[in-house]
């Protein structure tokens, strides 16, 4: 399509050419796989070049002026690049002229003398063509140029070494020993004497090779050397002359073990068992885990029972000593420690290690730091009394621990609790009474008064108990489960009326923490007794105070339990079925009581409870017309939505929820009609 410009001619676009599909490829052809199917579809090789014979000898001379002319020239471009003076002079051996290619790595080497390709390219031209006098001159030229450099020396001394002048090599190695070079050349050194059973001469290295790079492994070598060669006490001397020469503060558990290890091999077991233990008391236990693990291992192989023992037990008291000292506050490995130092029997260890872990007071009067704290001192204190049998110092135990406690902020009722036992188990009554009155005083507590309560209970002291429950109740007044405990005591030594007092006092308080407990203990006591109209009294009571569901259908079922012992104990059928129909008539005035409270609460799950307990009771003792009247009531369980929302008030979308319509909720009839309406419409059309 031709498009019109301002001067009236047709300038004629290209087209754009538009891609239909813009997906990959389901086969991916990388740039590689293109190349190689180029190359073997290429209808024309390319043709080698044609092989030049040359067999004149000026035509041979023109061919080496052109190459030399091409060579000086890529020299002549640039003089620092020593690829281009390698390939020339390696041109000029090939040509056999080889004044001309030392004459060229010279010049190369004026040029930078510091290569190391070319020294090595010169060095093995000449050994190739079999010059050992210009290749020794090479090299010495080279280690003294690059004395660092260790590949030279290593082909020097090869050099000298394959032509048989093992006095030449030894030279080189000792030239290049005076530059203290890493430990591998020293190695190799030791192994060129060693090749020629010169084993004065390798010890004399060794000497050296220590003291140059004085390291723990080169100490151990040096020694495994002399152990090779049976110079057992030559080994034994270099181990310890290792030892002497690190001291106590350069001190490593490798130099050790291997000590002990070559005695071990030499049958030398007490001089390993006293390395091992030497070592250990020197070198820190963080450190030593090898040391340990090689100990154990030995005294398995070759110690007895008490010996193997002996050094586990070590192993580990070590490893605690390490934990308690990286951190004080660690109490659980204070623990682990106390329990092996039990263990072993060793009262007067055990103690210290007790004193020492209860020096770590917590630093911070939090009682969650405390928890695990108290109880190193009640096992302390269970330590003297049951292990050392020490009674005057266990007493010492319980009254510095209740005397460090700050009982103002918190206190451990377990701890007075445990003082008192102590006291009772040493027969000294009126001291326990005393610790318990005690704590009492410096810090109520629940549990202290329930143990004080148990005490005395099993005591049979109970004028004491009824003081205690006073004390208890003075303190929390709100503690329901103190006045039932207390109405129980009462009901067990047979005062029904003042369980019954006590019972009264309870419900009559403001504040109660669980009041359906309460209240449900006071129904059971009266049931108990089988007054059935007290207890039916405090059900009216209680419904005064609350209209939950669960009192409306506890109190059915009172009264359905009322039915059944009403059925057990008359035996004429007109006067149990005149009976019957009494107690069922009152039964459903409750329900309908408790349905219209609840109806007035508008509490639909309730009344779903509560018509499900109905159900249950009319299918069981009701009439037909009863069962269908309960079943006229039942709701309707259906599916709602509704709109949630965040709290920024964001809209979140939409939420499900379950929802019941009684039938006699005249305000959902309607709504309960369009459904079932709707319901019966989707049927139909289904079918």
């Amino acid at each position: 399509m031709a498009a019109p410009t301002k001067q009236g001619r047709n300038v004629h676009v290209p087209k754009v050419a538009q891609v239909k599909n813009k997906l990959p490829a389901d086969v991916q052809i990388t740039a590689e796989q293109l190349l190689r199917e180029a190359k073997e579809r290429q209808l024309e090789a390319v043709k080698p070049a044609p092989m030049q014979k040359i067999t004149d000898p000026e035509e041979l001379a023109d061919f080496r002026l052109r190459k030399r002319k091409g060579y000086e020239d890529n020299i002549r471009k640039n003089r620092l690049q020593m690829t281009n003076w390698i390939k020339y002079a390696k041109w000029e051996e090939s040509q056999n002229e080889f004044q001309r290619a030392r004459s060229i790595y010279e010049r190369a080497l004026d040029e930078d003398s510091r290569c190391v390709p070319v020294w090595l390219k010169y060095a093995e031209m000449e050994m190739r063509h079999k010059q050992v006098n210009h290749a020794r001159n090479i090299f010495d030229r080279c280690v003294t140029v690059l004395p660092r450099v260790n590949q030279f020396w290593y082909k020097f001394s090869y050099m000298e070494e394959m032509l048989g002048n093992v006095a030449g090599a030894r030279q080189v190695f000792e030239r290049w020993m005076e530059w203290e070079p890493d430990e591998q050349a020293w190695h190799s050194y030791i192994k060129l004497e060693l090749r020629y059973k010169e084993v004065e001469r390798a010890r004399t290295i060794y000497e050296r090779f220590v003291l140059v790079h004085p390291e723990i492994k080169n100490w151990i070598r040096y020694a495994n050397f002399e152990e090779k060669h049976n110079f057992i006490g030559g080994a034994r001397n270099v181990y310890e002359r290792a030892c002497d020469f690190f001291g106590d503060e350069n001190m490593d558990e490798r130099l050790y073990v291997a000590f002990a290890k070559f005695e071990e091999r030499q049958k030398e077991h007490e001089r390993a068992r006293a390395i091992y233990k030497y070592a250990l008391d020197r070198i820190p236990k963080d450190s030593a885990q090898e040391l340990f693990k090689n100990y154990t291992f030995h005294e398995k192989k070759f110690g007895d029972k008490l010996s193997i023992e002996g050094v586990i037990l070590s192993k580990r008291r070590f490893q605690y000593e390490e934990e308690v000292k990286a951190n004080p506050e660690n109490y659980d490995a204070w623990f682990d420690y106390l329990r092996l130092m039990e263990s072993e029997s060793n009262v007067e260890s055990t103690r210290e290690i007790y004193e020492r872990a209860i020096a770590n007071v917590p630093p911070s009067q939090e009682k969650r730091l405390w928890r695990r704290y108290i109880y190193l001192w009640i096992n302390y204190a269970l330590f003297e009394e049951l292990e050392a049998k020490d009674i005057d110092r266990t007493r010492l135990v319980y009254k510095a621990c209740v005397d460090l406690i700050p009982h103002r902020v918190f206190t451990f009722a377990k701890i007075w609790l445990w003082y008192a036992q102590f006291e009772i188990r040493q027969k000294n009554l009126p001291q326990a009474r005393k610790i318990l009155g005690m704590a009492l005083g410096v810090c109520p507590k629940p549990k202290l008064f329930k143990g004080y309560i148990e005490l005395e209970l099993q005591l049979r002291e109970f004028d004491r108990c009824r003081k205690l429950y006073d004390k208890f109740l003075e303190y929390l007044p709100a503690n329901c489960m103190t006045w039932i405990k207390y109405s129980e005591l009462e009901n067990l030594l047979g005062d029904d009326e003042r369980a019954r007092a006590i019972f009264e006092l309870a419900v009559s308080q403001t504040v109660l923490d669980m009041p359906e407990l309460l209240w449900k203990a006071y129904i059971d006591f009266e049931c108990g007794l089988e007054e059935w109209e007290r207890a039916r009294q405090l059900y009216e009571r209680l419904l005064e105070r609350t209209q939950h569901v669960k009192v409306w259908i506890s109190f059915a079922q009172f009264e359905a339990m009322q039915t059944n012992i009403q059925q057990g104990r008359f035996v004429l059928h007109c006067v149990f079925y005149r009976t019957f129909s009494i107690i069922g008539r009152r039964l459903r005035t409750i329900y309908e009581r408790a349905d219209r409270s609840l109806k007035q609460l508008e509490s639909k799950e309730q009344r779903v409870m509560l018509y499900e307990s109905w159900k249950d009771f009319e299918e069981k003792h009701g009439t037909d017309e009863t069962k269908q009247s309960i079943a006229r009531k039942m709701p309707k369980r259906i599916k709602k939505r509704k709109k949630v929302t965040t709290e920024d008030g964001t809209d979140a979308g939409w939420e499900e929820y379950y929802d019941y319509i009684f039938p006699d909720d005249s305000g959902a009839a309607p709504n309960f009609k369009l459904l079932q309406m709707a319901r019966m419409w989707k049927q139909q059309q289904q079918k």
